[in-house]
Formats: structure tokens, C-alpha cells, sequence
């Protein structure tokens, strides 16, 4: 691992954070106009630059994979219903339910097969948003990283689409943190994956849409759309970031992926130093230690390092 490739990897855990911190402000709300574009971390719900449930989720998956590797999906539920438990002020209504009946005492496999059979069609984006650290973990290694990314997925969000969407994210996050290039990056991660007909469609057409189109909801089709839209018809990762949360309604979450992504591609050192310097977060929920930016860069040594 050179140094080009340590920048990446730090830099994909710093800009899912980062994402996630300058959409939290624009969560829920109307596309920004063009001409207004939010370019600084801001006031929302939380303090400027904290970063919210996208990133909790990701730093416990994390942790379970500093703590097993391969990843040990009980262990990982388990790690969420303590998140959970601590009282996060943002919970995706399917992520609750699931890890709803894990915290009841439900096996993992039994919870979110219960909450999907109820909805058959729950395709949410709680799943890519924090899958990074498996990305991370097994830089070294595609058939793991898909291995894990998929797993990941289904221990809350089993849906095929979920799942895959997990998986093509961090296929294109291995590609970028070897230096390939954003559309040939993006090109590779959909030939690693099996994609499903419709997301595929998605991410092939994602390039030509206009702005006023895209509808970044919580549905995983409309984040990948708005991820991919962002990153190839940009050039930087400020741009990226800036051009995808100002979409708003889930701006957070798709901040965070787009982050996660454009980090790999631009590197660390490509962030904007003022957002980095923002970045705070307590974890774990309820201990009184916020991280910042050098603890996700520790972070991400650990994970990659392991």
C-alpha cells in the first residue's frame, strides 16, 4: 500500500462523513436552486458538520469487522440494536423494525425476514449508506469485499436491490483507490456485480439526466441514481458532494455515498480543509467522545491495515 492509496483510503472515510455532515442541514427539504447552491457545513437538526445515523451505522459496522473478519452478521445486529438502544435521533422505519425484533430477542435472520415479508418491496438506501467499511476492510481482496458488502445488506435490508447496490458501491471503491478513473471505475463495478435489471438501467442512464429529475429519495434506486449523476458530471469531490446533497429530501445519505466514493477517487487531501476541520460526531452515542476528522483517518488505517 503506497501513499496515493493510504490518501484514498482515508479519503473515502473522511468524504462519507464529510457528505454526510453538509446534507444533514438539507435532509428532507426541496431541491436547492442552482444559483444557491449550499457550499459550507451549516446549521440543521444538529450543530453544523456533525455527522448523523449514516456514518453511526457505518462506524459499528466497522468496529465488527475490526472485531471479526470475516464479518460475523450476529455480531454486527447485535452492534446495531445497541445503537439503537442509545437513542440516535434518526432511524430509517425499516432499520427500526428490524432491529426492533433483534432487540426483542429475535434471531437476525428471523427479524428482517419478518419486517421484509410485511413489505416486500422496502428497497431503502440504510444499507449503502454505511456499507464503506467493507470496502475498506478487504481493499485487498474483490470476492471478499463483495462477500461482505452483500452481508452487510442483508442483515437489515435484504432486498436484492439493497444488497447489490452495497456491493456495486464498494466494488467501485476498490477500483478508485487503485487510481482508476471515476467512469472506468464505475464501469468495472457494474460488471463485478450482478446488477438487477432495473438498477442497472439506473446507473446507465444516471450520466444524462437532468437535475431537475433526479428525486434523491430514500428508495436505493434514486440514491445510486444521484451518486453516479454526481460523480460524472463532475470533476472534484467538493463538487461532487455539493452538486448531490443540494438535491435535498435525502440529501444526508446520498452525501454520505457520494462521499464515500468521490474520497476514494480524489483523496483526502482533495477535501476541503474547512470541512474537514468541522467534521464532529459523538460515537459511541452516549459516551461524551466526538470524533473528528483524524479519528475517521485512524479509522480507516485499522480497517485497511488489519
Amino acid at each position: 500500500m503506497d501513499a496515493e492509496m493510504r490518501d484514498r483510503i482515508a479519503g473515502c472515510a473522511v468524504g462519507a462523513a464529510v457528505g454526510d455532515a453538509l446534507g444533514m442541514p438539507l435532509e428532507f427539504g426541496a431541491r436547492v436552486p442552482a444559483d444557491r447552491l449550499v457550499r459550507d457545513m451549516q446549521l440543521g437538526r444538529l450543530p453544523a458538520g456533525t455527522f448523523t445515523d449514516d456514518t453511526e451505522m457505518a462506524l459499528a459496522l466497522a468496529e465488527s469487522l475490526l472485531a471479526r473478519r470475516p464479518l460475523d452478521p450476529a455480531d454486527l445486529a447485535g452492534r446495531f440494536v445497541s445503537w439503537l438502544q442509545a437513542g440516535p435521533p434518526d432511524v430509517g422505519i425499516h432499520t427500526r423494525s428490524v432491529l426492533s425484533g433483534v432487540a426483542a430477542g429475535q434471531d437476525w435472520r428471523r427479524a428482517v425476514e419478518a419486517v421484509q415479508q410485511r413489505k416486500p418491496d422496502s428497497a431503502g438506501n440504510g444499507s449503502v449508506m454505511r456499507s464503506w467499511p467493507a470496502a475498506l476492510a478487504h481493499w485487498d481482496g474483490l470476492d471478499a469485499l463483495l462477500a461482505d458488502s452483500r452481508l452487510q445488506s442483508r442483515v437489515t435490508h435484504p432486498h436484492v436491490e439493497c444488497v447489490a447496490a452495497s456491493a456495486w458501491a464498494n466494488a467501485a471503491i476498490y477500483y478508485l483507490l487503485r487510481g482508476t478513473g471515476v467512469q472506468e471505475a464505475l464501469s468495472k463495478a457494474t460488471q463485478a456485480v450482478d446488477l438487477p435489471p432495473a438498477l442497472r438501467a439506473v446507473v446507465e442512464r444516471a450520466p444524462s439526466r437532468q437535475r431537475h429529475e433526479l428525486k434523491n429519495s430514500g428508495w436505493v434506486r434514486h440514491t445510486v441514481e444521484s451518486v453516479v449523476w454526481g460523480l460524472l458530471t463532475t470533476d472534484s469531490f467538493a463538487e461532487a458532494v455539493v452538486q448531490v446533497v443540494n438535491l435535498g429530501n435525502d440529501a444526508d445519505t446520498a452525501g454520505a455515498v457520494v462521499g464515500a466514493l468521490a474520497g476514494a477517487a480524489y483523496g483526502l487531501t482533495a477535501i476541503p480543509a474547512s470541512w474537514r476541520a468541522a467534521l464532529r460526531g459523538e460515537w459511541p452515542l452516549g459516551s461524551g467522545v466526538y470524533w473528528d476528522e483524524s479519528m475517521l483517518i485512524d479509522l480507516a488505517d485499522r480497517l485497511a491495515s488489519r
